[in-house]
């Protein structure tokens, strides 16, 4: 009965691994032609409004780029996503936000708070060396 559910396990684990690595071919062709579209439309720049989207669009790419980074890891780690990473790609997310969104001080302070939070466990994981212990899954 083992032997069948060791079996059945490397069966879905190769099912998951196809369809990431699917889903990676499918981001990059994304970001492929997201690329160009910005570079077709945006480039020349000629107006702040131009600039704007610009910026936005390579926030937004950067971002996918650090998901399909992750999830290669996720693959090479044998379906284990490191906290860092969720952190980074969260500080990330948090930082083209606060780049892209003009809104009140008060979400400025919100914004500037959680980046804090997070640098402050990334600090806190690196000081009781949480990365570095590779038995140990959080």
């Amino acid at each position: 009965m083992e032997k069948l559910f060791k079996n059945f396990e490397k069966i879905i684990s190769s099912f998951v691994d196809l369809m990431l690595a699917f889903l990676i071919l499918v981001m990059i062709f994304v970001m492929g032609e997201a690329i160009y579209k910005l570079t077709i439309q945006v480039i020349p720049l000629r107006s702040f409004t131009e600039l704007s989207i610009l910026v936005d669009g390579i926030a937004t790419l950067f971002i996918l780029l650090e998901v399909i980074l992750m999830l290669l890891r996720y693959v090479k780690e044998g379906h284990h996503i490191p906290v860092r990473y969720l952190i980074l790609i969260s500080i990330t997310a948090i930082l083209r936000e606060f780049l892209l969104a003009h809104g009140s001080g008060i979400d400025t302070f919100f914004l500037s708070g959680a980046i804090l939070i997070l640098v402050a466990v990334l600090f806190i994981l690196e000081r009781v060396k949480a990365f570095h212990d590779p038995q140990q899954k959080y």
